[in-house]
């Protein structure tokens, strides 16, 4: 009967063992299925996502090649120089036409000022101002690095300032005023010098450098 009893007990723990190597199995099966649905789905997220990084990437290389075209086109980095500062003038003329109801167009308008200025600020900082300190002329490069902070602040002013603000119109006027005395310098007394001193592999080298600089920002 102890034997009996034994055998029996040996039996149930048998098959409650089966049961839990089922149950077990079935869940480690239920596992990978989850963990193969989670992966294909994790691949296909990140497929889709490297393929929207790769057509934002050539929209954006696009992008980036048409706004430096009219710069690289011009030649010369004193050439391009000059252009820049014209397309921002053209900027001012258009935001100084707007009214105090064109609250949607001056921003736009400051949208695309504050672009155009920090390109071309991005590019003389880092290559026309070195190379018109390393000719010896420190202070003119100097000076007119300090003159890019301001441009910064009166971009700054007029971004928090109201639209509709009286006041826009003024703020906008006072600052093309400084920006064309730095245009007026650069253009007429600091850069032409500069230019004829460094001669045609120097402006070629300045050239190359001025358009990679400027094509990071556009």
């Amino acid at each position: 009967m102890a034997d009996h009893k034994g055998k029996q007990g040996t039996h149930d723990r048998a098959t409650v063992a089966t049961g839990d190597d089922t149950h077990g199995s079935r869940l480690e099966a239920a596992a990978e299925t989850a963990k193969a649905a989670l992966t294909g789905r994790t691949a296909s997220l990140v497929g889709a996502a490297a393929a929207g990084l790769a057509t934002g990437l050539a929209v954006n290389l696009g992008r980036k090649i048409a706004v430096q075209a009219p710069s690289t086109m011009a030649g010369d980095w004193l050439e391009t120089v000059k252009l820049e500062h014209k397309l921002a003038l053209t900027l001012f003329d258009q935001l100084q036409e707007t009214g105090d109801g064109d609250t949607g167009k001056r921003s736009a308008l400051l949208t695309a000022l504050k672009h155009a200025l920090s390109k071309h600020a991005f590019m003389e900082e880092n290559v026309i101002y070195p190379a018109l300190r390393d000719w010896g002329d420190t202070a003119d490069a100097d000076k007119l690095n300090h003159d890019h902070g301001y441009v910064k602040q009166n971009l700054y002013d007029l971004e928090i300032m109201e639209k509709a603000d009286a006041g826009f119109l003024p703020k906008v006027a006072a600052f093309r005023a400084e920006i064309e005395e730095h245009i007026r310098e650069e253009e007429d007394a600091i850069f032409p010098p500069l230019h004829a001193a460094l001669g045609d592999d120097g402006n070629k080298n300045v050239t190359a450098r001025a358009n990679k600089e400027a094509f990071k920002l556009a």
